[in-house]
């Protein structure tokens, strides 16, 4: 790993730290939406420490029933480590306005991808730029209710 790469990583885990801090001194009144997005707080379990492992990402769609989030990363040509997790063990949490949600992920198929893709950008522009970054296509994360916590 390069110098640059560790402190990119570096960075994107002080900006969740800084995050999840100004939620927990407002009172959820600051920093739970970007934008029209919500922010949520995706729990995955770490496919080789096998703990759990928190990560403050945007929804850029939502309903009642799933969360749709964008592996981005910002454009890095890796994919984030919580998706690495979250393919390794479908079974997530998502934490959004106090309220936490046993969720089962799973990566958009190529249909889903390209139906939800336009309206993820028309969301936020940055992640039509994020494609542009790289050559790996960003996958699209559908997370939905388990069956078993309805």
């Amino acid at each position: 790993m390069t110098i640059a790469t560790a402190l990119k990583d570096f960075g994107h885990r002080m900006v969740n730290r800084v995050h999840r801090a100004i939620l927990a001194v407002s009172g959820g009144r600051l920093g739970s939406t970007m934008g029209s997005m919500p922010v949520i707080e995706l729990t995955t379990i770490g496919r080789t420490s096998g703990s759990p492992r928190t990560v403050m990402l945007t929804a850029p769609i939502h309903d009642d029933d799933r969360y749709v989030i964008v592996a981005s990363k910002g454009g890095d040509s890796r994919h984030p480590a919580w998706y690495l997790n979250l393919v390794a063990n479908p079974e997530v949490e998502v934490s959004v306005h106090g309220r936490t949600i046993p969720m089962t992920a799973r990566t958009a198929t190529p249909d889903e991808r390209a139906e939800l893709w336009p309206k993820i950008t028309r969301s936020y522009r940055g992640y039509a730029g994020y494609q542009t970054k790289t050559t790996r296509e960003i996958p699209v994360v559908i997370c939905e209710p388990r069956p078993d916590s309805a």
